[in-house]
């Protein structure tokens, strides 16, 4: 267990004055979906990828800036209509990560207290996960990131570390063979203390064997100059990233687990809950009933006592107190359901 995690209670609790820029890398173009559409638009639970992101960020109280990739127009407009005040920047060339976060110079260089690099395909990270990777550096390291330990790691940076220092992030193909038998993996989200991070990122180089600027180098980079620096662990679900139609399904189930979970905890009843199918904005009041094999679109909201049956599809529509709608029912906004008794 690292330091960061040790002393986090202590330092979050400053963390309410600190300001904060939240970079989200949507430059990716995710080429194993097969598809034309870029993969940061790909939805889970109805939302895209980058939404989800969006949402859970919108607690960090801070500027938002957001870097995608040159003629990425559904992206921007995806972005902005979530979260209007957003930045947008342009990767113009992919060269790697702390290159996509040097796209965004301009909004660091107005000097939040803290920097936080999050990236657009890790749909299902949390807010209170992100207040923990921000807590470090209120605690008085420069930087902080994020590991967890996945089943197979295979593919992923190894976090070196001495005890309960973080040494430095080591690419798989850059890392010995004792590096790779390190089960602690780098999971990509870094936060940066804002007065200290363009002249860390700039010192990065272009020295490994794919020629890209490594965000991971900054973890070296800051302990060269005597910086202190931090690790916090994470789960495995709620970072894994998606770069493939696989990944994708993976987390569109993970996800479902997660608001089936949270739903039945408020006092909805499902009678086969793996076969009802969620929402990322459902809201299901109190004693709703679900029968099996209902699928919930956008914009439903249950209100108390409803029951919905079997093989039922519902999208933006509002079901009243006590009403009974299916089975089979297939219901959009503009259905009338009158309140039962």
């Amino acid at each position: 267990m690292t330091s960061a995690i040790k002393s986090k209670a202590a330092t979050l609790s400053g963390m309410g004055t600190r300001s904060c820029l939240t970079i989200v890398l949507a430059a990716g173009e995710g080429t194993r979906m097969r598809s034309s559409r870029p993969k940061v638009l790909h939805t889970i639970a109805g939302r895209p990828l980058v939404v989800h992101v969006l949402q859970a960020i919108r607690k960090t109280a801070g500027s938002v800036a957001v870097v995608v990739g040159p003629r990425q127009e559904r992206v921007t407009e995806t972005v902005m209509a979530a979260l209007p005040g957003a930045a947008i920047f342009v990767q113009t060339e992919r060269r790697g990560t702390a290159h996509a976060v040097l796209a965004a110079r301009e909004a660091i260089e107005k000097g939040p207290d803290d920097i936080l690099v999050v990236f657009a395909d890790t749909p299902l990270i949390c807010p209170t996960t992100l207040a923990r990777l921000r807590a470090p550096l209120a605690g008085g390291a420069s930087v902080a990131v994020l590991g967890f330990r996945p089943a197979d790691p295979t593919g992923y940076g190894r976090l070196i570390m001495d005890d309960d220092r973080l040494l430095a992030i080591r690419e798989e193909k850059d890392a010995s063979a004792s590096e790779r038998a390190v089960t602690m993996c780098n999971a990509g989200l870094i936060a940066l203390r804002g007065d200290v991070a363009l002249s860390i990122l700039d010192c990065i180089r272009y020295d490994n064997s794919k020629q890209e600027l490594y965000l991971t180098d900054a973890i070296a980079i800051a302990r060269a100059m005597g910086l202190e620096v931090a690790a916090i662990e994470a789960e495995e679900d709620e970072v894994r990233g998606i770069n493939s139609q696989a990944q994708l399904a993976e987390a569109e189930s993970a996800l479902q687990k997660r608001l089936r979970a949270a739903a039945l905890e408020a006092g909805v009843t499902m009678v086969a809950p793996d076969t009802v199918y969620l929402a990322a904005d459902t809201k299901l009041a109190p004693d709703v009933t679900i029968e099996p094999y209902v699928v919930f679109g956008p914009g439903v909201v249950v209100e108390e006592g409803a029951t919905i049956q079997s093989f039922s599809h519902l999208e933006r529509i509002r079901i009243p107190k006590g009403a009974t709608v299916g089975p089979y029912a297939r219901l959009g906004p503009n259905a009338d359901i009158p309140s039962g008794p």
